[in-house]
């Protein structure tokens, strides 16, 4: 008996293209998929280009070429990420039965009753014709000609299986009718030692080497039997690959249901909401949000937070930043992450320079935040929703460590990953499908990813959907388990489109409840107001209160403090009673009145101004009290007269010391106008916008696919152009004159050419000009064409 290969040392690698042994037939051959391409109408070559825009980059040079790297395995590969399941399991069906009918470097033929028999009831007929009409309209498989009657039977490249997300053909596999409860039976029955084996895998690729693996293997050894239980997969001698099914059980997820191909169901039906009630549930939590952004923005104007050497903002800063806000960890984390890719916070040198201030850059408002905040509340959500969706980080990741051990930090590069904003679509595009107010539960809509995107199975894990799913609830654009009709339409709307911009802030303002000009008084000396205020009343009310609980109805607190707030800006006590008065659905009590008026007489007895700073009162009392306190020796105050004073200090600085030994001055400018002394905090400047990463598979404009596609039609007619009689070679003094007979004659010419960047590449040009070494003339292509005489290679008289 051999030696074994303890299983637990896996070496886990890359895999190898499986070699396919072709046979050669004497039938008649079979069609190429550059014929094919070649016979295609340009409106089909234009779908594929679009379906697969990687073809398309560079444009290819005639229909060879286009053919040559739709059959790349890189091309295939790419092709393969939007299959769903079914189209995986049609896709396996297909390399099995071409398996043993393949010819030279092509798989194949196979018809239609081939991939039916081997996938049985588990899809139904339209399907697969649907699929296989999908591979063929996407140059993965083609028609080869040697179909009998109305039988079609199509071929495929060497390199299809590179589309799939496996290497085996778990879909066909043993274990892919076998219910879940089923494969958990199993792997509760193994023994200690397959059950380690297997779930190293889970946890790992799931590829492993082991010399268990070949045939002729001891049966009773834990690879043997984990192949004969279906568990494990052969894919060579050396070779297993663990079960998906199973590996998502031994993770705890919810196991892939390949019983039955059809997409799983994603919603039972409607639920106990209805689709106002989903509406108005997202606009409170926007509103709530909103108010969280505002004061976090307050903090980190009062208090700009540190960066990290890498450039993140540090975990031990999110948690002052929560202590601060009275907001957890993972609220500041995300709202930071939000705020910076709307360019409303970022890291640079604060102005003014903020208290105990050590000189580096720091995380801090930048100048567009005043600007912003003065905006109307849909436009604050729907800036803060729409840089969501494209935020290159995953937020609720923040605080988790990497493979090292490192802590991820906001705002860092360790945690940037340019598919964020595209998984985060794909989370959220299923509850496109489903009724607007039909509840989706996690599981349902992981189950739903998985069936839809199953290269990416390891991804849709239940923490993954479910944290993708409390940030989207969190910006309001989820609520009872489904999308709220803003977030609909932002999901469908087009990138810099200004019609679906302005359909999204219509349905947030229609979603958002009408602001409120009015509050209540209550005894408690609070105020209650019930929904979100208009700009104006939002203004005064936390000028003259201080919040105390938000939501939906919020409550606001008047005291001394907030009332000497008030009345730094400039405000009069008269002014504050009569605000209350004329606001208030509900009469004002008296000892709110009397504590406004008491406030408001002692407040400003002492005027401070420009001197640097100076400090006048009309009453000499006060005034020598001040000058006999520790405060005028702080600043330096001297007496010029009986009611006045100066300091070489600033006024602010004035004004703050005497307020910290029980004065309340106001200030005051030249004229003797109170002046506001609130502070808006420090500010750094607006950087310009970094460049997006683009996604790997960026869409092309209409226009270019035609433009594409008339240069490849091009190139097909220059090559089967008939061959000329008088031919030469290079770019010298016989192409000059070829082209003049050209000239003289009338007659079109080919040519050979190998521009600036190396390609090389043919045209049929009909000559007008010979000019300063250069050919002019037009082509299919181009009608003003221009070719540089030293870079032709060769030249035909057609």
């Amino acid at each position: 008996m051999p030696a074994a290969e303890p299983f637990g040392k896996l070496a886990i690698r890359l895999p190898v293209q499986a070699s396919r042994i072709c046979r050669v037939t004497p039938d008649r051959p079979l069609r190429g998929l550059a014929e094919t391409l070649a016979d295609r109408s340009d409106e089909q070559l234009t779908r594929l280009l679009a379906a697969r825009p990687d073809l398309a980059s560079p444009p290819p040079r005639g229909s060879a070429i286009l053919a040559h790297r739709a059959l790349s395995a890189s091309s295939l590969s790419l092709a393969g990420d939007d299959l769903d399941l079914a189209g995986v399991a049609v896709l396996e069906a297909f390399l099995d039965a071409g398996d043993g009918n393949s010819r030279h470097d092509l798989i194949g033929p196979v018809t239609r009753e081939d991939v039916v028999a081997r996938l049985g009831r588990r899809l139904k007929r339209a399907e697969v014709d649907a699929r296989l009409s999908e591979f063929e309209a996407r140059g993965l498989i083609w028609d080869s000609g040697a179909g009998t009657g109305k039988k079609t039977a199509w071929v495929a490249g060497i390199h299809l299986s590179a589309a799939l997300p496996w290497r085996g053909h778990q879909l066909l596999g043993p274990l892919a009718t076998a219910a879940p409860d089923e494969i958990r039976a199993l792997l509760d029955g193994l023994d200690e030692r397959p059950r380690e084996l297997l779930a190293t895998l889970a946890a790992g690729p799931p590829l492993g080497r082991s010399r268990d693996a070949a045939p002729d293997a001891d049966p009773a050894a834990p690879v043997p039997r984990l192949l004969a239980a279906g568990l494990l997969l052969r894919i060579d001698e050396q070779t297993v690959e663990l079960t998906p099914m199973a590996g998502q059980l031994l993770r705890g997820e919810p196991a892939l249901e390949t019983a039955s191909l059809a997409a799983p169901a994603l919603s039972a039906g409607s639920g106990r909401f209805s689709a106002g009630d989903v509406d108005a549930a997202g606009a409170g939590e926007a509103l709530e949000l909103l108010r969280h952004a505002a004061e976090l923005l307050d903090v980190l104007g009062r208090t700009p937070a540190a960066t990290l050497k890498s450039g993140g903002l540090g975990v031990r800063e999110l948690r002052r930043l929560a202590k601060a806000t009275g907001l957890t960890v993972t609220r500041v984390g995300l709202l930071v992450e939000v705020l910076a890719a709307h360019r409303l916070v970022d890291a640079g040198l604060p102005d003014p320079e903020p208290a105990d201030w050590n000189g580096e850059e720091a995380f801090a408002p930048t100048a567009a935040v005043d600007a912003w905040l003065h905006t109307t509340p849909e436009r604050r959500w729907y800036s803060l929703a729409a840089a969501w969706l494209d935020v290159p980080r995953r937020p609720w990741q923040i605080g988790d460590t990497d493979r090292d051990g490192n802590t991820l930090a906001a705002l860092s590069s360790d945690l940037f990953d340019a598919s964020a904003p595209l998984t985060r679509r794909q989370v959220l595009a299923p509850l496109l499908d489903v009724p607007p107010a039909a509840p989706v539960e996690v599981d349902a809509l992981a189950a739903t990813l998985a069936w839809r995107h199953p290269r990416q199975l390891r991804r849709w894990t239940r923490r993954f959907v479910g944290e993708t799913l409390r940030e989207a609830r969190e910006l309001g654009m989820v609520a009872h388990g489904c999308l709220t009709g803003p977030a609909r339409l932002l999901l469908q709307s087009g990138p810099d489109d200004e019609a679906d911009a302005a359909a999204v802030l219509a349905a947030m303002n229609r979603a958002l409840p009408v602001p409120v000009d009015h509050f209540l008084v209550q005894a408690d000396l609070t105020l209650m107001v019930p929904g979100p205020m208009t700009p104006d009343l939002a203004e005064q009310v936390t000028a003259i209160a201080d919040l105390e609980s938000g939501g939906a109805a919020s409550v606001y607190r008047i005291s001394e403090d907030s009332l000497r707030r008030a009345l730094d800006t400039g405000r009069s006590g008269s002014e504050i009673v009569a605000l209350l008065e004329s606001r208030s659905r509900t009469p004002v009590p008296q000892s709110l009145t009397y504590l406004v008026e008491d406030v408001a007489r002692r407040h400003g007895s002492l005027r401070v101004g420009v001197a640097s700073s100076f400090v006048r009162c009309e009453d000499p009392a006060l005034l020598a009290a001040v000058l006999s306190s520790d405060a005028a020796a702080e600043v330096s105050l001297r007496a010029l007269a009986s009611t006045v004073a100066v300091s070489p200090a600033a006024l602010r600085e004035v004004v703050e010391a005497l307020r910290r030994h029980g004065f309340a001055p106001a200030g005051e400018d030249s004229t003797g106008t109170l002046v506001d002394l609130r502070s808006r905090g420090s500010r750094v400047p607006v950087r310009a916008a970094t460049v997006r990463p683009r996604s790997r598979r960026a869409r092309i404009a209409p226009g270019q696919l035609e433009t594409v596609v008339s240069r490849l039609r091009a190139a097909d007619r220059a090559e089967e152009a008939p061959r000329g009689q008088v031919r030469v070679s290079g770019g010298g003094e016989s192409a000059s004159a070829l082209i003049q007979l050209a000239l003289r004659t009338g007659r079109p010419v080919r040519l050979g050419y190998v521009d600036a960047h190396g390609a090389a590449s043919r045209h049929v040009v009909r000559p007008r000009a010979l000019h300063a070494g250069h050919l002019l003339g037009a082509t299919d292509a181009d009608p003003d064409a221009r070719f540089s005489l030293h870079r032709i290679t060769n030249l035909e008289l057609l």
